[in-house]
């Protein structure tokens, strides 16, 4: 009994990861749109979001990233590096985890890099796993949040965000970036 609930939750992850690869692969003009949108949304959100940006190094957004599971769960989404608000590299984000989890949810993350060393150790790395290869500090911001641009100390920071606004007291360890063709 226990084998056919771990071949069922197996099949369940390669399921997901499958159709979030092959069946919703954005092109490069989708992928583009999405980010343009998530960093509007991002800056609507969050006053100081915008010269945060911009004074970071380089901006990995992924607009859309689908997490679903029954006991053990997958996690993947595609998104653009920007640089100098350019599009520099396309990107996909890939975890996995096994817990108590039933249904299927999406987000958009955004990852800034501050510095010219995370930057690099990023773009050299093909393969980045946070909390191996870097550590992404989270930023906690309620409603109607406002960033001081001047008080941001982290290398690498990031948010979530879902439909309604920014999520808290979550984290990325664990996930897996990796360059993509487009």
């Amino acid at each position: 009994m226990f084998m056919k609930f771990i071949a069922a939750a197996i099949v369940s992850i390669l399921a997901i990861a499958g159709s979030a690869q092959q069946g919703h692969a954005a092109s490069a003009r989708e992928i583009d749109q999405g980010v343009d949108a998530t960093l509007e949304r991002f800056y609507g959100k969050v006053k100081g979001a915008r010269e945060l940006a911009a004074k970071a190094r380089g901006v990995l957004v992924f607009p859309t990233v689908v997490k679903g599971g029954i006991g053990v769960g997958a996690e993947y989404g595609e998104g653009a590096l920007r640089v100098g608000g350019r599009t520099a590299g396309y990107y996909n984000t890939v975890s996995g985890s096994i817990g108590f989890q039933l249904g299927i949810e999406s987000r958009s993350i955004l990852i800034l890099f501050m510095t010219d060393k995370a930057f690099e150790n990023f773009r050299k790395v093909n393969g980045w796993n946070i909390g191996v290869d870097g550590s992404v500090a989270i930023l906690n911001l309620g409603a109607g949040a406002s960033i001081d641009v001047n008080n941001v100390t982290d290398p690498v920071i990031g948010f979530i965000l879902d439909p309604k606004g920014l999520m808290y007291n979550l984290t990325l360890e664990g996930s897996k970036i990796s360059r993509i063709e487009k």
